[in-house]
């Protein structure tokens, strides 16, 4: 089946706000997601114009305030007033948790979806293993094999392939899709995404 490469983190805000319209658009084009947690520090780092912590405040008031309210609303995702309680903490174990149901040869769409749904709608601590069961099963997965193959070595490698592929395909933030090689960084880029699954866009990318 077809694919969308899918670079992104459990607790990304604009992840959580495209995450129903990717779904829905994965489905009708018959598309398989194909999901890459990421490091997104440290690719934020290492690729954006200014360090995840280094943003103006009126930057970070923007888009990490108004603009979050209105995609809300725009895309039917409520979320929680401000930023979430544990949003600074090690995403390590929730996106190995998504990486490992991979592996375990799980769908993974749902459990994904509800992770950053819970994070951002629920002030969810995606660091903490009894909130994560709790989102495991609510997707319909039996979430402690996956919670005991996230620590697992060849899980951490995979993780850590992601991140590095991630950076040395120009990603620079969450959440980035790729339909047959055509970055597009952004939710509000889905609208794009779903017309290059029927009608890819002219020209080449990356630029010569």
């Amino acid at each position: 089946m077809p694919e969308i490469e899918y670079f992104y983190s459990a607790h990304s805000a604009y992840a959580y706000l495209g995450s129903a319209r990717l779904l829905d658009i994965a489905s009708a084009a018959n598309r398989r997601i194909v999901h890459k947690p990421i490091k997104l520090i440290r690719v934020i780092d290492t690729n954006a114009l200014v360090p995840a912590y280094g943003r103006p405040k009126v930057w970070s008031a923007y888009f990490f305030g108004r603009e979050i309210e209105r995609y809300a609303q725009a895309r039917n995702a409520p979320v929680m007033n401000g930023r979430p309680t544990h949003h600074d903490n090690d995403m390590t174990l929730a996106n190995c948790m998504l990486i490992a149901g991979l592996v375990l040869g799980n769908n993974i769409d749902q459990l994904a979806h509800g992770m950053l749904e819970a994070h951002w709608r629920d002030d969810a601590n995606l660091a903490d293993r009894k909130t994560l069961v709790r989102i495991g099963e609510a997707a319909g997965l039996d979430p402690l094999p996956l919670l005991l193959a996230a620590a697992a070595p060849e899980i951490a490698a995979i993780y850590e392939k992601n991140t590095v592929e991630a950076i040395e395909r120009s990603v620079f933030g969450a959440p980035t899709y790729f339909v047959d090689g055509d970055m597009f960084y952004g939710q509000d880029r889905l609208e794009l995404v779903e017309r290059a699954l029927t009608q890819p866009f002219s020209g080449e990318w990356p630029r010569p």
